[in-house]
């Protein structure tokens, strides 16, 4: 579909639904809140699908609306930037960029990678080490520029096979979308479902129980993913022949040294990603929250005796386009919540679906979501207050629900355009990459693999880590 055939398809459904909420006679049991919140949800949705303005400008403009109808009030809507998770992701870019600066990953790399002796125990390895960066880049579009000159290293290594190549190029990508629900830091969408849940249902999930539940899963889809695209996109002799990464390989596209004695920024750097990680996975015994500990960190990361990064350097690789959006939808889930709109948009559902049902229609929707939101975030701030609102009226457990989506809607494979590492890593110059016939081929078998993954998860995993199906 064209921009102009989306732009208008989309045009066409906002003023139809708008022109719907405005007559006072439809829906009587919406309320005069519930009717403007529903409007303005209704735009910003179309916005985000059928335009090509920014996420964020749709956003603030759409939490604008909402303060200046009165619907939440302006506390509200700026309140939503000093929330604790602004804060976390703010603090966790500050210690990326340390981490960046001093080249640690680039030694993490080799360490890994250099033992790979056949293509199988290559993929693995990296799958692994793709898993880790999680803990230390915060968001899926830094960890895939942090992981290209690594790519681009083993790119020229294997140049003489080319379907190998192609393979590292989709592996990458697919395998950092997958691996951010390991961390509640992954992504902005999982703050924003963190603060729904919150605002909905007066439950919080700290960084210790999404790491506990979320982990898990992270490692299992990515090495499921890494195993489906090792072969839908190589071949038998493909695999056969033996791989032998050097570390002076991977150094011709690092600036700093992989091999050899660590400088003393390098092993301050690593000391302190090391104590704020634990400290992060320590919280129930210690009861600091997790944005005053990466707080303490990038404060210190950035100091002057200390520190590896100035902190001007480091605030600019933070996303404050993300951290507006995030805060905008935010206040336009409070909204969702707060006026009464969102319990009435799922009160029409069958009241009498079984739990296993209910989760099968959220993953399968939130897989999907990426064919007409490309933002991740966009997606979460669509869906998981709906589906924690539907959750309440069919007995399922919110946290469950909400879980479910945002990890389904990780899936983000079937188009160049569905996400920004896939957008990456389509495009390296010099280097054969993968073609969007590709892309189909791995999401017709990854998709159904991944959203049946999630679901025995949430049925069967998750429960033994107490979170239960239903409450």
């Amino acid at each position: 579909m064209t921009l102009n055939l989306r732009l208008a398809a989309a045009l066409c459904v906002a003023l139809s639904v708008c022109a719907l909420l405005a007559v006072p006679a439809n829906f009587p049991a919406l309320g005069g809140d519930a009717r403007l919140t529903l409007a303005v949800f209704a735009l910003a949705t179309c916005a985000w699908i059928g335009t090509p303005v920014d996420d964020t400008y749709i956003a603030l403009g759409a939490g604008l609306a909402l303060t200046a109808t009165g619907v939440i009030s302006s506390d509200t809507l700026f309140g939503t930037l000093g929330d604790a998770t602004v804060w976390l992701l703010i603090c966790a870019f500050v210690l990326a960029a340390a981490v960046a600066r001093t080249g640690l990953a680039g030694r993490a790399a080799a360490f890994l990678v250099g033992g790979a002796r056949t293509v199988r125990q290559l993929t693995h390895l990296t799958t692994a080490a793709l898993v880790v960066t999680a803990f230390a880049v915060p968001a899926t579009s830094g960890r895939a520029a942090l992981a290209l000159p690594v790519f681009l290293a083993l790119a020229k290594a294997l140049a003489d096979r080319r379907r190998l190549v192609v393979m590292l190029a989709l592996l990458f990508p697919t395998v950092i979308l997958l691996s951010a629900v390991a961390t509640l830091i992954g992504a902005g969408a999982h703050l924003i479902t963190v603060s729904v849940l919150w605002e909905a249902t007066g439950d919080r999930i700290g960084f210790t129980q999404w790491l506990l539940l979320g982990l898990p899963l992270a490692v299992a889809s990515s090495h499921l993913a890494a195993e489906t695209v090792l072969l839908t996109t190589t071949r038998r002799a493909d695999r056969e022949g033996p791989v032998h990464i050097t570390a002076e390989e991977i150094q011709r596209h690092s600036e700093s040294p992989v091999t050899g004695p660590w400088t003393q920024a390098e092993k301050r750097c690593a000391l302190l990603l090391a104590t704020v990680v634990a400290l992060w996975c320590s919280e129930p015994l210690h009861q600091v929250s997790p944005a005053v500990v990466a707080l303490i960190g990038a404060v210190v990361a950035s100091s002057p005796a200390l520190g590896t990064v100035g902190l001007k350097d480091a605030l600019k690789t933070v996303p404050w386009s993300l951290l507006l959006f995030m805060a905008a939808t935010m206040a336009m889930g409070v909204a969702l919540a707060d006026s009464g709109a969102a319990k009435w948009l799922v009160s029409g559902l069958p009241g009498h679906v079984g739990p296993a049902v209910f989760l099968g229609v959220v993953v399968a929707v939130s897989t999907a979501a990426h064919l007409v939101l490309q933002s991740r975030s966009a997606r979460s701030s669509v869906l998981v207050p709906l589906v924690v609102a539907a959750a309440v009226g069919a007995g399922v457990n919110p946290v469950t629900a909400a879980l479910a989506s945002t990890a389904a809607a990780g899936f983000c494979h079937t188009l160049p355009a569905s996400a920004k590492p896939v957008t990456l890593f389509s495009d390296v110059p010099g280097v054969p990459t993968y073609t969007p016939r590709d892309l189909l081929r791995l999401s017709a078998v990854l998709a159904p693999l991944t959203a049946a993954l999630v679901l025995f998860f949430a049925a069967a995993v998750w429960p033994l880590l107490g979170v239960p199906v239903t409450r």
